[in-house]
């Protein structure tokens, strides 16, 4: 699947961008997985990632498992395309304080790719696949979050972050989000 860029906007002097395309294809430093706290692999973008980069994926994240809510792990790529994909562990849609919990692993994502010193990252909508966080509000907090941390922090290695999505409604969405999004503000 090729990939095509629906909106791009820069904060801070990185390229944020909403990419409908595969993740798993992404020429970029790191990509993100929606994890879930065992970092059991086995289904939705995921599994997905572990397919096409290979069982040392999950061999190396069994060894770093359980990993909060909220919180991130990075392991290799195995045969994937980048260097290292970051595991962001995100909420399930009913378990409570579900949009503190979101931005806290966008949050994590991001401070692991500057320790890692990546300058692409390519982002998932982190829980609104088969954790149900719903997609419209889910890819907003994504945005501003990403957005919010981007303005605070210049110094990060990061100079280009690609919200990729394979489904046109999600990256729709990301696009959205990344044109409305407003400096200092929630883009609502």
């Amino acid at each position: 699947m090729s990939s095509r860029a629906l909106a791009t906007r820069t904060v801070a002097g990185c390229t944020v961008a909403a990419v409908l395309g595969d993740l798993t294809e992404q020429p970029v430093d790191a990509i993100v997985n929606a994890a879930n706290s065992a970092l059991a692999h086995g289904g939705g973008l995921a599994g997905a990632i572990v397919r096409r980069g290979g069982a040392v994926i999950q061999e190396e994240s069994d060894r770093l498992a359980p990993v909060p809510v909220g919180g991130a792990a990075t392991t290799g790529a195995g045969a994937l395309p980048c260097r290292w994909v970051i595991h962001a562990v995100g909420p399930r849609w009913g378990e409570g304080d579900e949009e503190l919990k979101l931005r806290s692993a966008v949050r994590s994502s991001l401070v692991e790719a500057t320790r890692l010193a990546a300058r692409s990252l390519a982002l998932p909508a982190i829980s609104t696949g088969i954790f149900g966080y719903p997609k419209r509000d889910g890819t907003r907090v994504i945005v501003d979050e990403l957005c919010r941390w981007l303005a605070e922090h210049p110094e990060t290695s990061l100079r280009d972050v690609r919200l990729t999505a394979f489904d046109a409604e999600t990256a729709g969405l990301f696009a959205t989000a990344i044109a409305s999004w407003r400096d200092g503000g929630s883009g609502t």
